[in-house]
């Protein structure tokens, strides 16, 4: 065993020292750490003692460095402060673990350039696969990214082509059981809130609330649109200012919200201004995370399986290497999950 000088950097074992305490070849403690069917059950236990003795911790990066490739997926989401792509994470990990993989997680924020800036990294330490919700799903880097070698899968949106996997939910649906709700409770003028403008998802969200509309016999100008910068709890309190400052004649009684974490920053300045939910105002979120249920009036959301989202796309980006693979678009529905915050 080796002895370290004093005040020397402690320096960590290696194969070769395994080896050497163990009284074994550089293979056995090779094929301990890869193929432990080939050693005998006393060999394996001298050599692992030995490791536990030495400290020893494998070099997965060479071993990868070897191979060509890592055992690393990544997953580049949208925006990490919003739960939903943190359970759609959870789901992924699932997926990771049963193929003992890890799963990296990276956070453009909306941003195309931090979204480019990662997207390269990850290349370049050749990670197994990607998995994006990306500000663009039709960006020309995705599919050059692939054509290099490194599978991609879309997730939570559905690209234009089929030149990679996607896993989403139908949103143009997801909006329309979400008014269709609201013009049952007797609403006809309801309030849409999110940046319709910048994000596809709440884009198609929009699109089903006006479906809605119109089967109702109502007209687009029954949704007012309270465009929002972003999708945030402090986005939500913002609007539900705007609202309440409407005069009351032309006032909304409903709001779709375009996702959970508006909806409950709406709820607070609701509770702020002493307006009551649903009396008042009427309020449907998107995504049902978590606090939606918690809310102090519990809130009304339009359900995606969110964890179920992320396993399969991590699922089929696992398919890639199979034989025969073909890409494949993966639309789930989702469904309206009704509580205090609709019901009069």
């Amino acid at each position: 065993m080796t002895v370290q000088e004093p005040g020397a950097e402690p320096k960590a074992a290696g194969m070769k020292d395994v080896a050497a305490a163990a009284g074994v070849s550089l293979g056995t403690v090779s094929n301990v750490l890869n193929r432990p069917d080939r050693v005998s059950p006393a060999t394996r236990a001298k050599v692992e003692t030995a490791m536990a003795e030495l400290r020893f911790v494998r070099n997965e990066s060479a071993r990868q460095l070897r191979a060509g490739r890592s055992r690393v997926l990544a997953y580049v989401m949208l925006d990490g402060s919003n739960p939903f792509f943190t359970d759609v994470a959870a789901g992924m990990e699932d997926a990771a673990d049963a193929g003992d993989l890890s799963l990296f997680l990276c956070n453009s924020a909306h941003q195309p350039s931090r979204e480019a800036a990662y997207l390269g990294r990850l290349e370049q330490q050749r990670v197994q696969g990607i998995l994006i919700t990306p500000v663009d799903p039709d960006a020309p880097l995705l599919h050059e990214i692939a054509l290099r070698g490194t599978p991609v899968v879309v997730v939570d949106r559905t690209p234009g082509g089929t030149t990679h996997c996607s896993v989403a939910v139908d949103d143009v649906y997801g909006g329309e059981i979400a008014v269709r709700h609201l013009v049952e409770q007797g609403h006809d003028r309801i309030a849409f809130i999110g940046n319709h403008t910048t994000v596809g998802q709440v884009r198609d969200r929009r699109l089903g609330a006006l479906r809605a509309l119109r089967a109702a016999g109502l007209g687009p100008d029954h949704l007012v649109d309270l465009t929002t910068t972003a999708l945030t709890v402090a986005d939500g309190r913002g609007a539900g200012e705007r609202l309440a400052g409407l005069p009351a004649s032309i006032r909304p009684t409903a709001a779709f919200c375009a996702n959970d974490l508006v909806a409950l920053g709406l709820l607070q300045t609701c509770a702020n201004l002493r307006m009551r939910v649903p009396e008042d105002l009427a309020i449907v979120g998107y995504d049902d995370i978590e606090f939606a249920a918690a809310a102090a009036v519990p809130l009304t959301s339009v359900r995606q399986p969110r964890r179920r989202l992320g396993r399969t796309a991590a699922e089929l980006l696992l398919a890639e290497t199979e034989p025969g693979h073909e890409h494949r678009q993966v639309v789930f529905t989702p469904e309206l999950v009704v509580r205090a915050s609709t019901l009069r």
